[in-house]
């Protein structure tokens, strides 16, 4: 089952800047210790949140609000998403990250098998990631 890993920043907190060489490996080691483990499917940081921007729906009406979002208490500073047996290994997985301050949030990611099968969109959906699975393996 797959699990996002959600690195939290706080807004106050969060600078634009390049993490450092220490940080870097430290991370690096982490996402080594993933890769050989089979179950990093995906994973990245993201930029400062001034270069975001949030789209809010409300009911046909769409707008845009551009960062940064001084009303956010927290916000994502990055991501994993992982591959594992069980919520308890994402949870090992989650305490090993090398950070010294901070929040990880972790979650299940819906996977297709969640839903009915039976709708039209659920089937195509399978159709299309036989296909893609099948081009990334070429």
């Amino acid at each position: 089952m797959k699990f996002m890993l959600m690195l939290k920043a706080d807004p106050a907190n969060q600078e634009a800047r390049t993490p450092t060489d220490e940080e870097l490996n430290n991370m690096g080691r982490y996402n080594e210790k993933l890769i050989e483990a089979g179950v990093l499917l995906a994973g990245e940081g993201l930029h400062p949140v001034e270069t975001g921007s949030w789209v809010s729906f409300e009911g046909e009406d769409r707008s845009v609000t551009d960062g940064p979002f001084t009303e956010s208490k927290e916000l994502v500073a990055g991501f994993w998403i992982l591959d594992v047996a069980s919520k308890d290994e994402a949870l090992v997985w989650a305490k090993a990250i090398p950070l010294t301050d901070g929040t990880v949030e972790v979650r299940r990611v819906f996977e297709v098998e969640d839903f009915n099968q039976d709708n039209e969109y659920v089937q195509q959906e399978v159709k299309w990631r036989e296909e893609h699975e099948g081009a990334v393996e070429r």
